[in-house]
């Protein structure tokens, strides 16, 4: 008990004289240079995840109240607390014109990752209700983008277990992920219609993907066990849900949204992700649809490491990094 006691006192101590040494760093930069923390990053850092979220570390750790707020504040507030920052580093705004528009596209991004979240974990949270003409609506509307040319013959139905549904109401399968999950399905389905499609026959019947024989064969594709498509797409929503919550798609998000993200890059980012995942399974062949969890992990991982790039975006053709400015 001692020994952990020692342990956790040592660390603590760390702790302390390590962000005593920051800021005298700091201090001693300024000084060195004549320009704060943010100045130095905006002008040293390429605009993208990389420049961000150093100003959102910065931000958040500073001991002065309006910086560390300045990341949560309403986005209609942005431009009056740049320029509180401003006079509050004592930065002349007409000398240095190009720093409040670097930090104003840093604190867009910022503030807008944070609504984010807001915004889906309200989907989430809201449970599918077969009485809402809408959420009904947009069920029906799923059945008819991704099988355009077969009808529903009745609501409740086992027709919705070929699109990868459990059963014969698919209300039940949305508990999970609340209407988030039918809302990516969705968009999906629409946006990417001919991509939907196919992913949803390759997943009823994986040797007839559009793989060539000679790939079906060096990959024993002739076993190739498929999956349930809704199901699956439920679960991928579960990933990107936590992916964001997390964090990790803020590398992803400031490298492809120039202000504020939205909910639209985030379906996005879920069409991609099923994009990927329909081809991970594939290549990874598993034997049934009992190494589902286990394909998942290792698909998750791979989406993990990639994110830890900080250049890194994962679907660039959805890309709006071109309109960046460097500044």
């Amino acid at each position: 008990m001692l020994e952990i006691e020692r342990v956790m006192l040592i660390q603590v101590c760390l702790y302390f004289y390590c962000k005593f040494l920051w800021r005298c760093l700091k201090f001693v930069m300024r000084k060195l240079t004549g320009r704060c923390e943010l100045q130095r990053i905006c002008y040293n850092t390429k605009p993208g995840a990389s420049r961000t979220m150093k100003i959102e570390t910065s931000l958040r750790d500073s001991k002065s109240k309006l910086l560390q707020t300045s990341v949560s504040v309403h986005p209609d507030a942005i431009e009056k607390t740049i320029e509180d920052i401003m006079e509050l580093k004592k930065i002349n705004a007409d000398i240095n014109p190009q720093l409040g528009i670097s930090l104003q596209a840093c604190l867009l991004q910022i503030v807008g990752y944070r609504n984010l979240i807001a915004d889906v974990e309200k989907l989430r949270r809201e449970p599918y209700d077969s009485d809402n003409p809408q959420h009904e609506e947009m069920l029906l509307k799923l059945w008819k983008f991704l099988k355009p040319n077969t009808p529903l013959e009745s609501r409740i139905s086992k027709q919705w277990c070929e699109i990868g549904f459990q059963g014969d109401d698919p209300k039940t399968d949305f508990r999970g992920m609340g209407l988030l999950g039918l809302y990516n399905l969705q968009y999906f389905a629409e946006r990417d219609a001919a991509a939907a499609q196919q992913v949803l026959s390759d997943s009823l019947h994986p040797k007839c993907s559009k793989f060539s024989k000679a790939e079906w064969e060096k990959k024993r594709m002739d076993k190739a066990i498929g999956y349930s498509f809704a199901i699956v797409g439920i679960n991928i929503t579960d990933l990107a849900y936590n992916l964001l919550v997390s964090g990790a798609l803020k590398t992803h998000f400031y490298n492809i949204a120039p202000e504020a993200p939205t909910l639209s890059h985030f379906q996005q980012t879920f069409c991609y992700l099923m994009h990927e995942f329909h081809k991970f399974w594939i290549e990874e062949d598993p034997m049934d649809i009992m190494e589902f969890n286990r394909v998942r992990e290792k698909f998750r991982k791979r989406i993990m490491k990639q994110l830890q790039n900080p250049d890194m975006a994962l679907c660039p053709h959805f890309a709006a990094s071109e309109g960046l400015i460097n500044i």
